[in-house]
């Protein structure tokens, strides 16, 4: 292909032209029989009368003697001599030569007043011509940007994916079932339109493809190029784009130009949003060239002579910034939202992406899609790939689990820093600071599992905490919320409780905390105080950052009173997690040894250190519903859900009377119509025997083992702030109370590998 263009070029043409002209001009010039002698032996020569024909061209200057007896030139003997003589003795010369030839002593003489040849002349005038144009043409094709469509500004850039190109498949596509149904359907009406046709269905005229980078909406229309069968035109956004008026436009029509000659056919525009956006919103006033681009595009998806039978499909980032009239019914008929996968899909992504790759024994990747939640399909390629660099880098012939542990850890926080080498001082705040956030997130009910705590630093953090959920979620309350914010401040905490001062580490995660508070308070409507209204206008306008484009559509006063509802949330919740590392200090100091001793604590590890460690209890009711009063009538419960219940109770059952043998005490689990009642806030509670912490996010939470229900249950929250001396209850337990309805600090809803920095 390159050789091909490298021969389409202009200047190729012009080089090879002067290269034969020359090549010409050195072969019907020149005779090469005459040997070159100097001046005097050639008029030596003429004067011994040994001069059959004689040649004198002035213009070269040159004299050209056949003799009529050879002489010796350089030990060869040569009857045909040349040789140079100024234009001073010219005359000379000529004249001497005619005597002797009208006394015969010459058989003939020429004087020859040499002319160029009409083809070298036309050659020498018309060369620097030729060059300058042949530049001009070099460098204008350069600025176009394309190498053989020289001045074809107003042409599509358009790719016409041909049969030898590599080509996707829907095989190839996984994660995005409805998607792929979607444009399923699209290739069938292409191939069968007859089905469609019989029942009056006409074909969508648009399909656009939203969705967070990395979900695999190019991929998917990669897809339909090559299953669609039908001429498939692949253009980017920026394309476009150029720095001639009206070109945008012109390559638009030519686009649409070549689809409707090779109708049936689709066009796809990757990243549309640089051509879509919405009109007026430029900055810099004037006529915007994009706008006539974006006019144009409309009218050629659904203008008035617009002709069947070209199906545009376009992939963005940025479904928000995009024109309305483009996405109306009629131009973009289907939106399709390709969004992260969930578990299953995460599953038959890294299926597709683990196929020709050697796996070692062990190797499960159902459990490596638990380990990923929120990773993109692009993210999950990327850990296979690791996985197999790391693989081929330690000289192992085999995938082991061991190094996809590793390929995820570089994935969420980049490679391990070995050159970074941190004072045992720095190692312990470190070490402090993660186990905080350990501990809190494994004391607190709502907070996800703790995956791997470790010291050892990857990116721009000295150290990182990963929980995993054991789910996907696409909700969260409350409590949950307020559990996320205790967990992000648990480091921040261990650094005041254990050293008496905070460090710059916990920067990060008060950016994050602060953020989610503020969100409950302003868009979640999750303040008592403020009510469930909406607090600012995040400006969506394009060409602003989003914190530049937020407007304040309420007084100052109401400003204050969010900064106070914020920093309640924060400070309740820095309690929260204090009181958990006051109470476990013992606990938060082994998982501080360990992480010195090994620099990494895995799940198993803490499930050992925290053994003892009880869950948080229950949050007490949201109170902010008003007059409004909530139901004390728990959710109606499903029938899978009541034969769960059945189960959990007989098993419960067995176990207690197993417990009985060994002196413990079992909880009793609930009766099925008052086990699971739900609080105001959402969190179900255990009805058992008292002391025996609520599992929070279950149905029904089970009793404890005999050992576990005879300890102490946590005390009741402290009324005082960052209480250290709070003494914890002997002996018989009392009934945990609720904690208080404020609220505790963690990472933003959704993220995933949460952790201090």
């Amino acid at each position: 292909m390159e050789r091909t263009r490298f021969f389409r070029k202009p200047l190729f043409w012009v080089v090879l032209v002067i290269l034969g002209a020359l090549m010409l001009s050195t072969l019907f010039t020149g005779e090469p029989d005459y040997k070159k002698v100097d001046t005097s032996v050639a008029l030596l020569q003429i004067d011994n009368d040994n001069v059959k024909r004689a040649v004198q061209e002035d213009k070269e200057q040159i004299l050209k003697l056949d003799l009529k007896k050879g002489i010796k030139v350089k030990g060869e003997t040569s009857n045909k001599i040349e040789a140079s003589f100024t234009a001073a003795y010219s005359g000379d010369i000529g004249r001497e030569l005619r005597e002797q030839r009208n006394l015969g002593d010459i058989k003939s003489f020429d004087h020859v007043y040499t002319e160029d040849s009409i083809f070298v002349s036309i050659l020498i005038t018309l060369l620097p011509v030729v060059i300058i144009v042949a530049l001009l043409l070099l460098f204008m094709s350069q600025m176009q940007g394309g190498g053989g469509r020289v001045l074809n500004f107003g042409k599509s850039k358009a790719k016409l994916v041909s049969k030898d190109m590599p080509k996707s498949t829907f095989a190839d596509v996984a994660g995005c079932e409805e998607a792929i149904d979607e444009l399923h359907e699209i290739k069938d009406f292409l191939q069968n339109p007859a089905k469609y046709q019989a029942l009056g269905a006409k074909i969508p005229k648009g399909v656009l493809l939203y969705g967070p980078p990395g979900t695999g909406k190019t991929l998917l229309a990669r897809a339909v190029a090559g299953e669609a069968g039908v001429p498939f035109y692949s253009i980017s956004g920026s394309d476009f784009v150029e720095m001639f008026v009206g070109v945008g436009a012109s390559r638009v029509r030519d686009l649409f130009e070549q689809a409707k000659a090779n109708a049936p056919a689709i066009v796809f525009v990757d990243e549309i949003d640089a051509v879509g956006r919405h009109r007026g919103a430029g900055l810099g006033g004037g006529h915007d060239e994009r706008e006539q681009t974006l006019n144009q595009l409309l009218v050629e998806m659904d203008g008035f002579d617009v002709k069947g039978g070209v199906i545009l499909i376009a992939a963005t980032n940025r479904p928000d910034i995009l024109d309305p009239a483009l996405l109306r019914p009629g131009r973009f008929d289907r939106q399709i939202a390709v969004d992260r996968p969930d578990m299953e899909g995460r599953k038959a992504i890294l299926h597709v992406h683990a196929k020709g790759k050697p796996f070692a024994p062990g190797v499960e990747l159902d459990t490596l899609a638990r380990r990923t939640p929120g990773f993109t399909g692009a993210d999950l390629a990327n850990v296979i790939n690791e996985a197999a660099l790391l693989t081929a880098r330690n000289e192992k012939k085999a995938i082991t689990n061991d190094s996809l542990e590793e390929a995820i850890d570089r994935v969420i926080a980049g490679p391990e820093r070995r050159t970074r080498v941190m004072s045992e001082k720095e190692k312990k705040v470190t070490a402090y600071h993660e186990g905080g956030h350990a501990l809190v997130a494994w004391a607190l009910p709502h907070s996800a599992p703790v995956h791997k705590v470790t010291i050892l630093s990857r990116g721009r953090s000295l150290g990182h905490t990963l929980v995993l959920p054991t789910e996907d979620k696409y909700t969260q309350t409350r409590s949950e919320m307020v559990d996320t914010l205790a967990y992000a401040l648990g480091g921040r905490a261990a650094e005041e409780l254990v050293f008496h001062e905070p460090t710059t580490g916990a920067g990060d995660d008060i950016d994050k905390a602060t953020n989610l508070a503020r969100a409950m308070v302003t868009e979640y409507g999750m303040s008592a105080k403020l009510g469930a209204v909406k607090y600012g206008v995040k400006d969506s306008e394009p060409f602003l950052g989003r914190d530049m484009g937020h407007q304040r559509d309420y007084s100052d006063s109401i400003a204050a009173d969010i900064d106070a509802e914020v920093r309640s949330l924060i400070e309740l919740a820095h309690d929260e997690a204090w009181e958990i590392l006051v109470e476990y200090r013992d606990v938060l100091d082994t998982i501080v040894l360990e992480l010195m001793e090994k620099e990494t604590v895995t799940r198993d590890d803490m499930a050992r250190i925290c053994a003892r460690v009880a869950k948080r209890p229950p949050m007490a009711p949201y109170n902010g519903f008003g007059k409004r009063q909530p139901s004390d009538q728990p959710p109606v419960m499903t029938s899978a859900e009541q034969g769960s219940l059945r189960k959990q109770a007989e098993q419960d059952g067995a176990d207690a009377l197993l417990g009985s043998g060994n002196g413990g005490t079992a909880g009793s689990t609930g009766a099925p119509g008052g086990a699971g009642v739900t609080d105001a806030a959402g969190v179900t509670g255990a009805a058992g025997v008292p002391g025996v912490a609520g599992a929070g996010g279950g149905l029904n939470a089970s009793a404890e083992s005999g050992e576990q229900a005879s300890r102490p249950s946590p005390r009741p929250r402290s009324t005082g702030k960052h209480a250290v001396d709070a003494p914890r209850g002997r002996g018989a337990a009392p009934t945990q109370q609720p904690r208080s309805t404020e609220t505790r600090p963690s990472n933003e809803p959704g993220r995933r590998g949460e952790g201090a920095s």
